[in-house]
């Protein structure tokens, strides 16, 4: 049983790929600081595979500490590198915030891996790298424009470390550009959970849905598209999940064409932002209350993936369609919302 590091398996897509490589005979541990995160997802992925994982609290920006996790688990055979901050407009607010903690994080991991010989190294990155293509759907060729936001260019910059270190050290690696990830695990026992205000379009929906916002925003309704709202590629987190598992066996299978491969992980479908909410009123039998507002900084206007390499070298089969995603993540929230009841009722100090 091969044990795989996984940073950032307390938060939304970490810790279904954590669900994914146990389900798939991998041994794994986790390091999250939760400053993004929660250990609450925890208890679900063990309830879901049988097995507890150790997650070690540490930041990544503190090298001791991460060399220290190494330095305990020395039989890592791979990594797969979610942790980092990643919402688009808060990265416009703070970009100091997101230059020092997703390029001082991916350089401290680098060093341990490149100190234990650890041969395996898949890197969570973003259709963002791509900025706004002049055509979609995008390819793995489709020339990187410069990034609409500081969260863009971390990963674009992040893409670019990993580059340089596979070329002249004895590792191998993968970079997975995943378009929107949506939805929750069909057991409904992990899912997204932002902590504070939701950035991301679907929780914002299923948050207003049952009310813990009053109305949600779309950003921007006068776009060039077919209804003036922006197009994205929304593709559901246990298809992304997957992929990760098939992207590190590739490479354990040395299959990988390069040092450093590069896959589009999406639907391949264009969604605008009125098709996704109508989509959710119709799975769901609610009614949004949404208001249109401005534009939103560092927002592409469109952007969905071609996925054939994916599906062809990596053998990835997407299960989950539209519909799918959005009865997930609405079965999700009515979940943590009676999980917050619960919890209310044992501890009435969180009331």
């Amino acid at each position: 049983m091969q044990k795989i590091l996984v940073t950032g398996g307390c938060g939304y897509i970490g810790s279904h790929t954590v669900v994914d490589l146990l389900e798939n005979g991998f041994e794994v541990i986790s390091i999250d600081d939760n400053s993004r995160s929660t250990p609450y997802l925890l208890d679900g992925i063990e309830k879901i595979t049988g097995k507890k994982i150790k997650n070690y609290k540490v930041d990544l920006k503190n090298f001791d500490e991460t060399l220290a996790v190494f330095q305990e688990n020395e039989d890592i055979t791979g990594v797969i590198h979610f942790a980092a901050y990643k919402a688009v407009g808060e990265s416009v607010a703070k970009p100091l915030d997101y230059y020092e903690n997703n390029m001082f994080g991916l350089v401290n991991l680098l060093k341990c891996v490149k100190e234990f010989a650890i041969p395996n190294f898949v890197f969570s990155s973003s259709c963002t790298v791509y900025g706004n293509p002049d055509v979609v759907p995008v390819t793995e060729e489709t020339p990187k424009k410069d990034a609409e936001s500081p969260y863009g260019a971390t990963k674009q910059m992040g893409e670019r470390i990993i580059t340089d270190f596979t070329h002249i050290e004895n590792n191998s690696a993968i970079l997975l550009r995943y378009f929107n990830p949506v939805g929750a695990h069909p057991s409904i026992l992990i899912g997204e959970l932002p902590l504070g205000r939701p950035q991301n379009l679907v929780p914002a929906i299923t948050q207003t849905a049952i009310g813990k916002l009053p109305q949600m925003q779309v950003f921007g309704g006068d776009y060039p598209t077919r209804d003036g709202s922006c197009v994205r590629d929304y593709i559901h987190v246990s298809d992304i999940a997957h992929a990760h598992t098939l992207a590190l066996q590739y490479l354990i299978d040395g299959r990988n064409k390069t040092k450093c491969d590069v896959f589009n992980l999406g639907s391949g479908n264009g969604v605008t932002v009125f098709e996704a909410i109508n989509a959710f009123e119709k799975v769901s039998g609610q009614k949004l209350n949404y208001k249109v507002g401005p534009r939103r900084a560092g927002d592409v206007i469109a952007i969905y993936a071609n996925n054939n390499y994916a599906v062809q070298a990596l053998n990835w089969q997407i299960k989950f369609g539209l519909d799918d995603m959005m009865h997930t993540a609405w079965e999700w929230e009515l979940k943590v919302k009676k999980d917050e009841v619960l919890m209310k009722k044992q501890n009435p100090a969180l009331n």
